[in-house]
C-alpha cells in the first residue's frame, strides 16, 4: 500500500487542476450532459461542484434510475435519443448498455460500492436488524415496507424476501416505489419501514437509519460511469470521468455513504 502525505495530496490536486485547465482552455468551454442514478447522486453533486471550479466546462445534470419503466430511467432516456454525454449508474445495467453499443467501448470507469440500508421515520421505533433473524422478525412486524424500483429493490423483491422465507407473508404490505426515494416515503409516513442504497437513505431528512442489511444477505452494488456513444464531445466527457474516478476524491465519495473503488 502506498501512503501519500497531505502535502503530496495537495500537490497531486494541483496537478489535476492544471491538467484540467490545459484541457479545457485549449479550446472553447463545453456543456457536458450527465445523467446519474440516485445512488451516486450526492457524491456526484459534490464532485460536480469541484469539477466546474477546476475547469471551464459546465455540467448539465439529469437524474434517473438505472433500470425500470419510469420515463426518466437511463436506458429509456438513451432509447429516446436524449442528448447525453455521460451516464452514471449501476454497473450491471451499464454493462448491458455497453453490450448494446449505446456506450463507448473502453470508456467505463468504476466509482464506488453501495450497500443497502434501512430506515424508519425519525422519532419512531428503532428496529434491530443486525442479524438475519432480527431482520426477518422486523419485516414481519412492520405494517408497511417500501423498496425502490432500481437495483436494491429488485434484489429485495426477487431474492431477499425469498432468502428470508417470508415472500408470501410480505405480499400486500411490501411496495415498490417508482422514481421517488424510499426515504421520502418513510419520512412522509407512507411506509413504516424502508430499504434502499445507503447513499440514498443518508440523503433524506426526517428519517433515522437503523442499519445495514446483515452481511449474510447484503448486496453491494457497484456504481460505474461511461461515455454515451452518440456524444459529440467524447474527449471532454472522458476527461470528466477521469476526474470523478480519481483517488483524490475518495474521501468525498465516502462521506456520502459509498465505498470508493479508487
Amino acid at each position: 500500500m502506498i501512503y501519500i502525505s497531505n502535502a503530496g495530496q495537495n500537490f497531486m490536486q494541483l496537478l489535476c487542476t492544471v491538467f484540467l485547465a490545459s484541457v479545457t482552455f485549449a479550446g472553447n468551454a463545453v456543456e457536458i450532459q450527465v445523467v446519474s442514478s440516485g445512488g451516486f447522486a450526492e457524491a456526484y453533486k459534490e464532485l460536480a461542484h469541484d469539477y466546474e471550479k477546476d475547469s471551464s466546462n459546465k455540467l448539465v445534470s439529469n437524474w434517473g434510475p438505472s433500470m425500470g419503466e419510469t420515463k426518466n430511467a437511463i436506458p429509456l432516456r438513451l432509447k429516446r435519443g436524449e442528448n447525453l454525454d455521460v451516464v452514471i449508474m449501476v454497473g450491471d445495467a451499464l454493462d448491458n448498455l455497453m453490450m448494446q453499443g449505446q456506450l463507448v467501448a473502453g470508456s467505463k470507469v468504476l466509482l464506488a460500492n453501495s450497500p443497502i440500508a434501512c430506515a424508519v421515520k425519525s422519532g419512531t421505533k428503532k428496529y434491530d436488524i443486525s442479524t438475519v433473524d432480527n431482520l426477518r422478525k422486523t419485516l414481519l412486524e412492520v405494517k408497511s415496507f417500501a423498496y425502490s424500483d432500481s437495483a436494491s429493490g429488485e434484489y429485495i423483491k426477487i431474492q431477499l424476501l425469498n432468502k428470508l422465507g417470508i415472500f408470501d407473508q410480505m405480499q400486500g404490505k411490501a411496495r415498490k416505489i417508482p422514481a421517488t426515494p424510499v426515504g421520502e416515503i418513510v419520512a412522509n409516513g407512507d411506509a413504516e419501514f424502508g430499504c434502499q442504497q445507503r447513499s440514498e437513505i443518508m440523503a433524506v431528512k426526517g428519517i433515522d437509519m437503523v442499519g445495514l442489511l446483515p452481511k449474510e444477505v447484503q448486496l453491494n452494488t457497484i456504481f460505474s460511469a461511461a461515455v454515451v456513444q452518440t456524444s459529440k464531445i467524447p474527449k471532454e466527457a472522458g476527461d470528466f470521468l477521469k476526474y470523478i474516478s480519481s483517488p483524490l476524491h475518495a474521501d468525498k465519495i465516502r462521506a456520502t455513504g459509498l465505498d470508493p473503488l479508487n
